[in-house]
């Protein structure tokens, strides 16, 4: 860290400032200049709290030189890390499409759903036992009984499976129940008692954006997983809120290849929840393939029309079909597989 000092600082503010540096832990190299005196921090500067030290008299600004984030950092991991999901890689070389219903209904729908999935060639599936609705009237999922449902149907097609963590004291039951991947919501990706609980375990996460989060606020929330012992993390991109009303949300690609410098962690894309309409999905799906992404959160229902929950996003058993064969060839391009 770098603090610099405003000319009016006395040697007395100097002095109290190097010696707060040094209660963090750190050791500090004071450089005086004609106008300004600058000091630096040496050590582990993510000790140190920058709004107290900000707050001291006679500091005009203090700026970090290393990230705030340690653990998810590049600069610390420099291979890309491929995360284990009962055998299934994602990461490296491999794309993986998770696909599935927005939401648990009904045996048959799941058991239908497994099918088509596992025909289409996805090797991972999706579904809500728990569902985060913007209106409380809405269809909240099924709960438990969708978690045992869920885990039947994906059973019977060896698919291991992704559903959505909402409440801190179900995480018992998701790992009575073995779920494969717990997803945290865009709602939640901030909910840092959830974070630091299933950074706890060792169930691979996938991350999802908040609506209105930076890339660093989206970094710093993996941070806390991993800072737990937790680092099977997989990032989410499912687009932001924008001024733009035409689709649900603006699909941020420029996102992958950011996530990829930054982090040595898989970037998965959510198209469904990002244009909010089935036949957006295959364009965004494809985009986010050729711009780095790991994999894709697709949703598919084997009825669309008759979906209890974002029935518009979901696509048919032979749109997904064909949808994996488009990928197929951009894999091929980039050197990877699906």
């Amino acid at each position: 860290m770098i603090i610099v000092m405003s000319p009016e600082a006395s040697e007395g503010q100097i002095e109290a400032v190097a010696k707060r540096v040094k209660e963090y832990g750190c050791d500090t190299n004071i450089s005086r200049g004609t106008e300004r005196t600058i000091i630096g921090a040496i050590g582990d500067e993510r000790r140190i709290d920058q709004e107290l030290i900000d707050a001291m008299p006679g500091v005009e600004q203090s700026m970090h030189i290393v990230k705030p984030y340690k653990i998810v950092a590049r600069e610390w991991h420099k291979e890309n890390s491929v995360i284990d999901i009962k055998g299934v890689p994602l990461g490296g070389n491999t794309i993986q499409i998770i696909g599935g219903p927005c939401s648990v209904e009904t045996q048959q729908q799941m058991d239908d759903a497994a099918r088509f999935v596992k025909e289409a060639g996805c090797r991972l599936m999706r579904g809500g036992a728990f569902k985060p609705r913007t209106s409380p009237y809405a269809f909240q999922g099924k709960g438990v009984e969708g978690l045992e449902i869920f885990r039947k149907a994906a059973d019977a097609q060896g698919l291991p499976i992704v559903t959505e963590l909402m409440d801190v004291r179900m995480l018992d039951t998701f790992l009575e129940w073995g779920v494969d991947v717990i997803q945290i919501g865009t709602r939640n990706m901030q909910n840092f008692d959830l974070l630091k609980e299933v950074g706890r375990t060792n169930t691979p996460v996938i991350l999802k954006r908040g609506m209105s989060a930076t890339i660093s606020e989206w970094l710093m929330a993996a941070e806390y997983i991993a800072a737990g012992g937790n680092h099977n993390i997989i990032f989410c991109e499912r687009g932001v809120r924008s001024f733009e009303t035409y689709y649900r949300n603006m699909l941020d690609v420029t996102a992958i290849p950011v996530l990829k410098k930054e982090t040595h962690l898989p970037v998965i894309v959510d198209p469904s929840h990002a244009g909010g309409k089935a036949w957006m999905v295959p364009a965004l799906s494809r985009a986010a393939i050729a711009a780095g992404a790991d994999g894709l959160l697709v949703e598919m229902h084997p009825k669309p029309c008759e979906a209890w929950c974002d029935a518009d996003q979901a696509l048919n058993p032979e749109e997904l079909k064909n949808l994996m064969g488009e990928l197929g060839g951009i894999a091929r391009i980039l050197g990877r597989t699906i």
